[in-house]
């Protein structure tokens, strides 16, 4: 295989959450790759941070503050992207949250909150970018879920709801859109060393050695891990891959 398969000069990609975690990682690899960036997310600061850094390493980058879980402001996205660089080859679902507690305990309004970011939030970003990549038959979207949109865990239920959807939604998108040449696939990664993760995990000692103990690699994982299958599913590397979920898990789901 040439390496040329693995070439993104000429290519825009559109990152959700791109300011920080995965989503950081994974729009710094594209650009590494030689895609330019549109960068999306509630805080612009970080937003223009990643942005500055990827021009100063001369690449091309677009920093534009929108929350997905509003669809005019998805819309005002892609309007943007369009006005910026005429078009949108790559779409990285990376925008999401989470909310830990016990499923008796959860509030209509948390249950709401992460299926509207996590879930929704996909949903219009696929049918705003998804329509054009349709039109021009060709395109590829990336859906970052999670090993728990493929097994169970405690006290995520909401998480866990919102990343099965997505790996389903990923294969009734790659059925649907494969004749208009526009492949849809999912990235799962298990315990990745990001903010959230600190957050939601390390901050507890009894959790954070559950993950590991449930990882046979007996670690977690770097952004830059999860980075590297993006950069093969948004390539030419990738063109005869769709609805398929790769797990990016130091075997979690193999254990």
């Amino acid at each position: 295989m040439k390496m040329e398969m693995f070439d993104l000069t000429g290519r825009v990609a559109v990152v959700t959450g791109g300011g920080t975690g995965l989503g950081e990682a994974i729009a710094r690899a594209l650009a590494d790759a030689g895609a330019s960036l549109v960068l999306c997310g509630r805080t612009l600061e970080t937003l223009e941070k990643v942005a500055a850094d990827i021009e100063s390493a001369g690449g091309s980058a677009l920093a534009v503050k929108a929350d997905v879980t509003r669809r005019d402001e998805v819309d005002a996205l892609a309007g943007k992207a369009l006005t910026e660089f005429g078009r949108v080859d790559i779409l990285v679902n990376n925008a999401g949250i989470n909310i830990v507690k016990p499923f008796l305990e959860l509030a209509e309004e948390d249950w709401d909150a992460v299926l509207d970011t996590n879930l929704k939030g996909c949903f219009y970003c696929c049918q705003a970018f998804g329509r054009g990549m349709v039109e021009r038959k060709s395109g590829s979207i990336i859906n970052v879920v999670s090993v728990f949109g493929l097994t169970g865990f405690m006290n995520l239920a909401p998480y866990i709801a919102s990343k099965g959807a997505i790996v389903q939604l990923t294969k009734a998108l790659a059925v649907e859109w494969a004749r208009h040449n526009v492949r849809v696939n999912a990235i799962a990664p298990s315990y990745i060393e990001t903010g959230m993760a600190r957050r939601d995990i390390e901050s507890d000692e009894r959790i954070h050695k559950f993950n590991l103990s449930k990882i046979p690699m007996r670690r977690g994982g770097k952004p830059e891990e999860v980075a590297g299958a993006a950069v093969f599913l948004a390539s030419d590397a990738s063109s005869f891959v769709t609805g398929e979920t790769i797990a990016v898990d130091g075997g979690w789901l193999a254990w």
